[in-house]
């Protein structure tokens, strides 16, 4: 322990200060550099996704990539007070996947209106999308050829046939 003294007129406001910001430099130097997140530990939020089909617009033009969220347990309460859920059950896939889509071509403002003029196509594929990433985390799935029996995972997350 060091210790001070103060004589009159030698600035006691000085030293108190200099008392107080000692652990604090302290703590900083002993404190290690805070490290940058491993590309593993992130955590993903948004899934890009390409419709099989693609969504038409009033001007005819097609949609067909887009990105989802994550769902948060809000998204899914939601739907249950909704009344066109209430008055039937199948629209809450509809006011769902509309909540969670965040962008769909150059469409930003994804509601249940766009997610009703879909093809049923994109609409199950968009379903099995959501369940992929909500519960398993990613778009990957193992698949195993039914001629060589080869296993090999694929990206179900779409593309053009035939693209890799």
């Amino acid at each position: 322990m060091r210790r001070r003294t103060v004589t009159p007129g030698a600035g006691l406001e000085e030293v108190l200060d200099d008392l107080a910001a000692a652990p604090a430099a302290r703590e900083e130097a002993a404190a290690p550099a805070p490290a940058r997140p491993r590309e593993r530990d992130r955590l993903q939020t948004e899934f890009a996704f390409e419709l099989p089909r693609g969504y038409v617009d009033d001007e005819g033009q097609v949609h067909r990539s887009g990105t989802m969220r994550l769902a948060t347990a809000r998204d899914e309460l939601r739907p249950q007070i909704d009344l066109r859920v209430k008055e039937n059950p199948a629209y809450l896939s509809v006011v769902l996947l509309s909540q969670v889509i965040t962008r769909l071509g150059t469409v930003t403002d994804v509601h249940a209106g766009i997610v009703e003029r879909m093809y049923a196509t994109d609409v199950a594929f968009l379903q099995d999308f959501y369940r992929r990433i909500n519960s398993e985390g990613h778009t990957h799935a193992a698949v195993t050829c039914p001629l060589c029996h080869g296993s090999f995972e694929v990206d179900l997350s779409g593309g053009r046939l035939g693209e890799s």
